[in-house]
């Protein structure tokens, strides 16, 4: 697995994780727990779009990491 897949597999479960926490904050009866798993979201989505600028960086200065669709690899071969 590439370095580029890899990060893009992490700002998956990034994504996954904050829906996760969204999700449980809409479910809790208590409200210091909505509070609590508001605020874990939006901690993980600024850390998302953080490691989203920076993949979007690293493939425009080394395009060989750049992660291609699966429909685009279709097409190369």
């Amino acid at each position: 697995m590439t370095i580029g897949e890899k990060m893009h597999q992490t700002l998956a479960s990034l994504e996954s994780a904050a829906a996760d926490l969204k999700t449980f904050a809409l479910d809790a009866q208590d409200q210091t727990a909505k509070q609590m798993f508001s605020s874990f979201a939006n901690q993980l989505e600024g850390i998302t779009q953080g490691l989203r600028g920076r993949v979007n960086y690293i493939e425009q200065q080394e395009p060989q990491y750049k992660v291609m669709q699966p429909q685009q690899q279709q097409q190369r071969k």
